[in-house]
């Protein structure tokens, strides 16, 4: 048996990059999916979004391992939408037992200089987006009996500062206390609530030109390669980054009976960057 056998899972931002990545590897351990994501573009975002084929690519693959999967389009930052995904995933699916709130956008700005856009947005989507995802599945989480693991999706610029990111900052800071409120909240139902940092990942929403321009201003179009080395400073382990597997395993522990103990707790996942 897997170690997530017989579980249901409902992950946000599951259209790809540690979104699909989750819901690829609890799959592997033995859990059917809820799969939302946005699926189009919000407009203060510097890089392109996922897409309503991204995510059919994680349906497929989801399905390739004989997992069931629901997926809808729905943003986090609208309620009463994301309430209606996770409904309909658990009637067609029969129980929730996992959250994943992993949907997040990242863009890039000295504080002073933020558009009033760019800040809402990072709130709306990074910290409200959160909330609404744990509001939406915790009364079938309690209607289960059966406890339950809900996992937050911060950042290693939740524990720490970080220039040009405040906004970052400070909605991923949120999501920690967020966490540790609902970790007490929710202990009586043997529910546990834990949250992920990560250094930087492998994925779109960092791998981008913009990302590329911040860590090397010296040059005009800088590419991958050319900031692979700078990249590379901000972690103790000599590496760039790590991949959205690796966050992934991190939350399979979490999710899986393996830490039905462990609750209240912020795992970094983060090559040693919050040691700098």
């Amino acid at each position: 048996m897997g170690r997530v056998e017989g579980k249901v899972a409902f992950i946000t931002g599951a259209a790809r990059g540690q979104g699909r990545s989750h819901a690829i590897r609890l799959a592997q351990e033995g859990a059917d999916i809820i799969a939302v994501d946005i699926c189009r573009q919000v407009g203060s975002v510097p890089y392109g979004m996922a897409t309503a084929e991204d995510l059919q690519q994680t349906v497929k693959e989801v399905e390739a391992l004989d997992r069931r999967i629901v997926a809808v389009e729905a943003d986090v930052r609208d309620y009463n939408g994301l309430k209606a995904a996770v409904d309909e995933g658990v009637a067609q699916l029969g129980r929730l037992d996992i959250v994943s709130a992993n949907a997040g956008i990242f863009s890039l700005g000295r504080t002073e200089e933020l558009s009033e856009e760019s800040w809402q947005d990072m709130m709306d989507i990074n910290l409200t987006g959160v909330w609404h995802t744990a509001k939406a599945a915790i009364p079938h989480l309690k209607a289960g009996g059966n406890g339950g693991s809900i996992i937050l999706t911060s950042s290693a610029a939740g524990l720490t500062g970080s220039e040009n990111i405040g906004h970052y900052v400070a909605a991923k800071h949120g999501v920690v206390g967020l966490m540790r409120t609902l970790a007490l909240e929710l202990a009586p139902n043997m529910i546990r609530v834990n949250s992920l940092h990560p250094t930087t990942v492998s994925t779109d929403m960092i791998l981008n030109d913009a990302a590329y321009r911040l860590f090397r201003p010296d040059l005009e179009n800088p590419t991958k390669d050319d900031a692979r080395e700078a990249f590379a400073t901000i972690n103790a382990l000599p590496i760039e980054w790590v991949e959205a597997a690796d966050i992934s395993n991190a939350l399979l522990f979490l999710a899986s009976d393996e830490a039905r103990y462990v609750t209240g707790v912020t795992l970094p996942v983060d090559a040693g960057v919050l040691l700098k």
